[in-house]
C-alpha cells in the first residue's frame, strides 16, 4: 500500500495524440490534515474513497489506501466535503514499460497540466516521454489537495 510517483509539468499537448483513454475526475476532500488526507472522487462511472498518509521527505513515496464505492455513495460523501473541489480531464498514455497519467486541470486550476508515473522502487528508470517538463515531485504546491486552497489560476508566474 506504499504508491511511489514521480511528477512533472507537461510541456505541449503532443501527450494527447499518444492517449489511449481520456476521463473526466471530480473530487474533494474529507480532510486535508498535512499528515493525511481523505479524499473522494468520481472518475467516469466510477468512484473511490483514498486515504495518503504524508509523504517522504524526497516525496517521491507514501502511504495510500483505496476502497471502491458506488457513484451514488461518492455523491453523497461530496457534499460533506471540505469547501472546493478539482475538475480535470486525465489521460492515459502507454510510454516504455509504464503509464503516464496526465491530468489537464479545469475550473479554478485551468492551464495546469501535469504528468505522473507510478514506479515500483524509488531507484527505478524510466523512459521520458518528450512532452514531459520539469520535475515537481514533493512540491506541496502542486498536490491536488492544495490545488483547492491555493488554485493555479492564482500563483503569480
Amino acid at each position: 500500500m506504499q504508491e511511489i510517483e514521480r511528477k512533472f509539468l507537461v510541456t505541449s499537448n503532443k501527450f494527447k495524440e499518444q492517449a489511449s483513454k481520456k476521463t473526466l475526475f471530480v473530487q474533494a476532500y474529507l480532510n486535508t490534515h498535512p499528515e493525511r488526507t481523505i479524499r473522494i472522487r468520481i472518475s467516469g462511472d466510477q468512484a473511490f474513497m483514498t486515504i495518503k498518509g504524508k509523504s517522504s521527505e524526497n516525496g517521491l513515496s507514501r502511504f495510500e489506501w483505496e476502497k471502491q464505492l458506488t457513484v451514488n455513495e461518492a455523491r453523497e460523501l461530496l457534499k460533506l466535503c471540505e469547501p472546493g473541489k478539482i475538475e480535470k480531464y486525465r489521460y492515459l498514455i502507454p510510454f516504455g514499460a509504464h503509464t503516464y497519467e496526465v491530468d489537464e486541470f479545469l475550473e479554478d486550476n485551468e492551464g495546469l497540466v501535469l504528468a505522473e508515473v507510478e514506479l515500483q522502487s524509488e531507484e527505478e528508470e524510466f523512459k521520458k516521454p518528450d512532452w514531459l517538463g520539469e520535475e515537481v515531485t514533493g512540491n506541496l504546491d502542486y498536490y491536488n489537495s492544495n490545488l483547492i486552497a491555493k488554485p493555479y489560476r492564482n500563483w503569480k508566474r
